[in-house]
C-alpha cells in the first residue's frame, strides 16, 4: 500500500473495470455504508434475426425475465420487445456476474418457451452474444423511454398484437 493509501482499503469490482481507494472510516463490516446504483441496457437478438418472438412469445417473455433476472439479484426497470430483439434497462447488483446474468435469462428463456410449448411455429433461440452499456443514474429514465419505444421506432418489427 503506497504511503498516500495507509488508513484506507481498496474496492475492486472487475466486471466494470473498477478499483477505488476509500477512507478507513467508511469501512463499517462488509460495505455497509457504501451504496452502489449500477444501472444498464441491455439487448440480444433471436438466432439469424428471425422473426420469432410473436405476441404469445413476447407475453412469457414479459412474464418470466423479470423472474429470471432477480435469481441474480438483478431488478428489470424497462422491458422492450420487437419480434427479434429484447430491449431491457436494468438495475444490477454490485457482485455482479454479467456472462452468467445473460445465460440465466436467455438461456433460460429459451429452454422454458421451448419445453411449455410456448414457442408454438419455431424453437426460441438467441443468437450468441449481447449487448451490454452501463447507464449514468441520471439517463435511466431516458434509457427507458428508449425501450419502451422500440415497438414505435421498429414498425416494420413490431409484434402484432402484442402490447
Amino acid at each position: 500500500m503506497r504511503s498516500e493509501e495507509r488508513g484506507a482499503f481498496r474496492i475492486s469490482l472487475p466486471w466494470f473495470g473498477i478499483e477505488m481507494v476509500m477512507p478507513e472510516a467508511l469501512r463499517v463490516g462488509s460495505l455497509s455504508c457504501v451504496t452502489f446504483e449500477i444501472y444498464a441496457y441491455l439487448t440480444w437478438a433471436t438466432l439469424g434475426h428471425e422473426r420469432l418472438i410473436d405476441a404469445e412469445v413476447g407475453a412469457f417473455l414479459q412474464g418470466a425475465l423479470p423472474g429470471l433476472a432477480s435469481r441474480h439479484h438483478t431488478r428489470i426497470l424497462e422491458l422492450g420487445l420487437v419480434s427479434d430483439e429484447v430491449h431491457i434497462v436494468v438495475e444490477l447488483p454490485h457482485h455482479v456476474d454479467v456472462p452468467r446474468l445473460l445465460q440465466g435469462l436467455k438461456g433460460a428463456s429459451a429452454r422454458i418457451a421451448n419445453r411449455d410449448g410456448v414457442a408454438k411455429q419455431r424453437p426460441l433461440r438467441w443468437a450468441p452474444g449481447y449487448h451490454l452499456r452501463s447507464l449514468n443514474p441520471g439517463t435511466v429514465e431516458r434509457a427507458r423511454e428508449y425501450v419502451r419505444e422500440q415497438p414505435r421506432r421498429h414498425p416494420q418489427r413490431a409484434i402484432p398484437g402484442f402490447t
